[in-house]
């Protein structure tokens, strides 16, 4: 048995969101690596429920698009605010939109399925660590998760419900991601 230094607990003390990034393209093989992460996550009976639409170039133009107009909509009084929410997204160059399959009449399976497609998320995020990436996951404003825009913009697809939007490139070194305080853990766990 082979020992190295590689640890599990090393690489999640060391995840962080990374919201500021060079503009530099991420390569197709970094993409397809992480990809390839996110299909190992663990999955109630082998359903592979999630899927990725990868959006960069023009169609991460027309997103842009997308993503004003709904800040515009929802902060109407407040230009600033739209355009610094904004930022995420334009000075990131590679998206992707990740979603669960949802099983009509089955909601406790569409519950798994959601379940396990944020464990590809997580699968992502540590591999963009050993790839040099940065990722964020955003759930709800500029990801435009809750929103009927992104299902018709990646297609509507029917019987996926979208998880979250990524936002990945380059960390940008002049402006890293600070660590963050966690609770530990025995404040919340209860030995019965």
């Amino acid at each position: 048995m082979t020992t190295t230094s590689f640890s599990i607990r090393d690489a999640l003390k060391q995840r962080r969101a990374v919201r500021n990034v060079k503009p530099d393209e991420v390569e197709d093989d970094k993409i397809e690596a992480l990809l390839a992460a996110a299909t190992l996550a663990p999955n109630d009976r082998l359903r592979e429920p999630w899927h990725f639409y990868v959006i960069r170039g023009e169609a991460k133009q027309r997103y842009e698009a997308l993503a004003l107009a709904y800040l515009e909509e929802r902060f109407p009084t407040k230009p600033n605010l739209v355009q610094e929410s904004l930022k995420v997204l334009t000075a990131t160059p590679l998206v992707i939109v990740v979603t669960s399959d949802v099983i009509e009449g089955d909601p406790a399976s569409s519950k798994d399925n959601e379940y396990a497609v944020a464990c590809a998320i997580h699968s992502m995020w540590l591999a963009a660590e050993e790839l040099g990436l940065g990722l964020v996951w955003r759930t709800r404003g500029i990801g435009l998760v809750h929103d009927e825009r992104m299902h018709r913009f990646i297609g509507s697809p029917e019987g996926k419900q979208v998880v979250g939007t990524l936002f990945i490139g380059y960390p940008d070194e002049a402006a890293p991601a600070a660590a963050t305080a966690r609770t530990p853990h025995t404040s919340k766990t209860t030995w019965l």
